[in-house]
């Protein structure tokens, strides 16, 4: 397999290729509109993975670029993974110039925890301060209405 190269060029992400992951595979956002996807991507410092030009992996980060920062969707396709790529991913994400002095990175992982552990990511020292607004099935809720969601 070849090497992984990252960039944020956003002309050069494979929309569809991202939106069919999260939509269809990743556990955070199934269902979630292309529509979304496309409003999240303009929205974000945006990382794309690619061997011999073609996209394997994705991450983006939310982020005001000097105080604080938000890793999201981050994935290496199913066929690429366990060559080290979230790790040359990753790496990218951390080096880019804009995310550098930051008071706070986040993320949220249900399964990647020694990835990011790597990075100096940990549990929240405080997590009694933190708070969130969920809506855990929005994207299939939204699917079956005929209501359609801005």
């Amino acid at each position: 397999m070849g090497t992984l190269q990252v960039n944020t060029d956003k002309d050069s992400l494979d929309i569809g290729l991202i939106h069919h992951f999260l939509s269809t595979e990743a556990y955070w956002s199934r269902g979630i509109p292309r529509a979304t996807v496309e409003r999240a991507i303009a929205g974000s410092l945006c990382f794309g993975g690619y061997i011999d030009g073609r996209q394997v992996a994705f991450a983006r980060v939310v982020t005001d670029g000097a105080t604080f920062a938000y890793l999201a969707d981050v994935f290496v396709l199913p066929e690429h993974r366990g060559q080290g790529h979230s790790k040359t991913l990753v790496t990218a994400v951390m080096a880019h110039p804009q995310l550098q002095g930051l008071r706070r990175f986040m993320l949220a992982t249900a399964d990647a925890h020694s990835l990011y552990e790597k990075f100096g990511f940990a549990t929240s020292a405080r997590p009694e301060r933190l708070m969130e607004i969920l809506h855990r099935d929005l994207y299939t809720q939204a699917a079956g209405s005929t209501v359609a969601i801005p």
